[in-house]
């Protein structure tokens, strides 16, 4: 009786797992997501085999061989069950994957719908589009990404965290999901939280530090803003009289239609005011950036073309105002910087003509350029293309003016951005300026010109523009133009600055490789042998710099330069020492040995037994080194001048840097190949390398030797 009682209860057990097989099957072809989610997990759960505990899994066992021992029709009917539920799940997955690829193309769809919405400023619409693609796939992560930054331009940041965190749940490294939650977090003033996202950003890929450090900076600007705001509050809640009187002046700012010595005298008055970050914040949260749009005279006298007497002195005072405003204010540079007006009026300011307007332009410019976010603002808000050419034209201003131009180009030069929108108008309007300025260097601020002159060499580390220049006659025409009123000795010391700029400019336009260089190398050279006289040590140091870049370009520069005397130099200036001038000496002395015999003479005449470029080969330079075993490579085929070695330990030197390890493999081929010619040259040489075990070394060299 207790087996037949047990084998109902199996039986009926069996009956409920078949009903509940069964309404997991409907549930999966349900339309309803929801219902399609929940059967999906429960039939994953029973596959696992994990909706019962071990005891009933046991208890089962037991029973089911009690049930086929005692009638073996039970045990067929389950295995049909199973498998007709196996054929069922099979396919019912071939179902839901076909569903899924349908649904991934209707989600898609929405996507692009949503994202065409977006780009029309149309938020409303895309974030119902890439709701209705949520509807279709649920785990489509940059729907959820897509949505959120709709979000945010709604304004709507809760929502925009929301969808970020799905998108998180879909993709746990979904850069843009920490992005644009760090910015909703930002804008509710959540700046734990925001800077915590960025964190995430740069840990998940360590190559975004840039943008790590812009978005860092966002914050801690926001920050420092709402700080300020708040103690500036404080300070005039407690009526603080310099912050009572920043908003009265304001008030007294907005009356309309008064006499613009008015608005002169007032704006004077409120400058005086500023004296420190709570006025300035004050000046901020009561608008007073809006003095410009509210108040019809202001507008008119400030953006006039062509200003009378009255207006300049509005001008001027504006621009006083904003320099107190601004000075260490982070956030009413920005808000300066973005108003309208400002992005076409710093230019026109600029090119005003009218001294005292420029001078103060320059000043208010100048606490942007001093400082890595003030410089970023400047890219990032102003149309920087024509700036170069304006600053530069400052050049011909006798005064303070040209000092403070190039001092803002040398701050701008250090953003790549302002690099790559310098290009545009290099070669049309910043070239013929620059050759107009070499070309009347006697009559320009000369100091300014120097400082000029080096900027445009710092632009030169652009491609771009190095190569547009190296490629320009009329450039090197100025350049040496420049040079030739130098060469007489009897300039300033500011010509002198010039005369160093220039060739230091000089020097990396050689970095290319240009007709205009070769056409113009005898005459470099020329110029740079008559410089190698000067008593100014710096300037023989940059003018052998220019000799050794511009000879490779020219077979004649090399004959006029040796013809010149150039071997007796380069030997008096390596004897001297100086790692930078030995570097660019030994070069000169290795191009011109290459291919000029009688350099190489001269070398063996002039360097007794060696002595220099022995010295040489013992540097820590490997330029040095390398360089140097060359040019002893090709003067030992001068008669005797191996000979000349043998109680010398050049073998040792040349095998050690032969068989060494040095950065540059040229040094070891260089060395090599002196070896080789040293043996064939004068045999008795061997007889050290043998005792040196250096065979092996030499005949590796031989290949080298025959290709020379």
């Amino acid at each position: 009786m207790l087996a037949d009682e047990q084998e109902e209860k199996d039986f009926q057990r069996f009956l409920r797992r078949v009903d509940d097989i069964t309404n997991l099957v409907e549930g999966l072809k349900s339309t309803d997501p929801a219902t399609q989610e929940k059967a999906l997990a429960e039939s994953e759960k029973r596959l696992r085999g994990q909706e019962a505990s071990e005891e009933e899994e046991c208890k089962t066992k037991v029973n089911r061989t009690v049930i086929n021992t005692r009638d073996s029709d039970m045990g067929n009917v389950e295995t049909v069950n199973s498998d007709g539920f196996l054929a069922a799940w099979e396919e019912d997955a071939k179902e839901r994957a076909k569903r899924r690829k349908r649904n991934e193309r209707l989600a898609n769809a929405l996507k692009e719908k949503g994202n065409d919405a977006f780009r029309k400023g149309d938020y409303v619409t895309a974030i119902q589009k890439y709701t209705e693609g949520l509807e279709k796939l649920k785990d489509k992560q940059e729907l959820y990404t897509n949505r959120a930054q709709a979000y945010l331009k709604m304004h709507e940041y809760e929502k925009a965290i929301g969808d970020c965190e799905w998108a998180l749940k879909c993709s746990e490294k979904c850069i843009k999901a920490y992005f644009q939650m760090g910015k909703a977090h930002l804008a509710l003033k959540h700046f734990s939280e925001s800077r915590q996202c960025y964190q995430k950003i740069l840990e998940i890929d360590p190559q975004k530090e840039s943008l790590f450090k812009d978005c860092m900076s966002e914050v801690n600007l926001e920050e420092k803003r709402m700080n300020e705001e708040e103690r500036a509050l404080r300070e005039f809640q407690s009526g603080k009289f310099t912050a009572l009187s920043v908003k009265e002046l304001l008030h007294k700012l907005d009356r309309p239609d008064q006499n613009i010595l008015y608005y002169t005298g007032g704006i004077r008055v409120l400058t005086g005011v500023m004296k420190d970050c709570t006025e300035q914040t004050l000046f901020r949260t009561n608008d007073g950036f809006s003095i410009i749009n509210d108040n019809k005279v202001i507008r008119q006298g400030f953006c006039a073309e062509r200003k009378n007497t009255a207006e300049v002195d509005l001008s001027v005072s504006l621009l006083f105002l904003w320099q107190a405003v601004c000075t260490g204010n982070e956030e009413n540079q920005r808000l300066l910087l973005t108003h309208p007006d400002m992005n076409v009026q710093l230019s026109k300011l600029l090119s005003s003509g009218v001294p005292e307007i420029q001078k103060e332009t320059l000043a208010l410019i100048s606490l942007y350029s001093e400082t890595e976010n003030g410089r970023r603002l400047l890219v990032r808000h102003q149309d920087l293309t024509k700036w170069l050419q304006i600053l530069m034209m400052f050049v011909n201003s006798p005064d303070a003016r040209a000092s403070s131009a190039v001092n803002i180009l040398t701050d701008l030069t250090k953003e790549e951005s302002f690099k790559t929108q310098c290009r545009i108008k290099f070669s049309t309007d910043v070239l013929p300026l620059f050759r107009q300025l070499l070309t009347s260097a006697k009559l320009v601020n000369q100091r300014a010109l120097a400082h000029c002159i080096g900027i445009m060499g710092d632009l030169c580390a652009d491609v771009v523009m190095r190569k547009q220049m190296a490629d320009c006659q009329e450039c090197w025409q100025a350049c040496l133009k420049l040079v030739d009123e130098c060469l007489p000795g009897g300039s300033t010391p500011e010509y002198q600055e010039c005369l160093f700029a220039v060739l230091g400019l000089m020097m990396n336009l050689l970095l290319e490789s240009s007709a205009a260089i070769q056409y113009f190398a005898v005459d470099i050279s020329g110029r740079c042998m008559s410089l190698l006289s000067s008593k100014d040590g710096r300037i023989v140091t940059r003018a052998i710099g220019v000799l050794s870049r511009v000879l490779p370009a020219s077979s004649s520069a090399i004959e006029e330069v040796v013809k010149g005397g150039v071997v007796k130099k380069m030997i008096k200036f390596l004897k001297a020492g100086g790692q930078i001038t030995s570097n660019y000496a030994i070069k000169a002395l290795s191009i011109c040995t290459k291919s000029n015999s009688q350099a190489q003479e001269e070398v063996v005449k002039s360097d007794k037994r060696f002595g220099v470029l022995l010295k040489l080969l013992d540097s820590e330079n490997e330029a040095i080194v390398g360089n140097a075993a060359f040019c002893l490579g090709q003067c030992l085929i001068v008669p005797g001048a191996a000979t000349s070695l043998l109680n010398s330990n050049v073998v040792m030197i040349l095998l050690k840097h032969a068989g060494g390890d040095a950065t540059n493999t040229s040094v070891q081929e260089n060395a090599a190949i002196a070896l080789g010619k040293l043996c064939v040259a004068e045999p008795r040489h061997i007889v050290q390398l043998r005792e040196l075990n250096g065979m092996a070394i030499l005949n590796s060299s031989m290949k080298y030797v025959h290709s020379v």
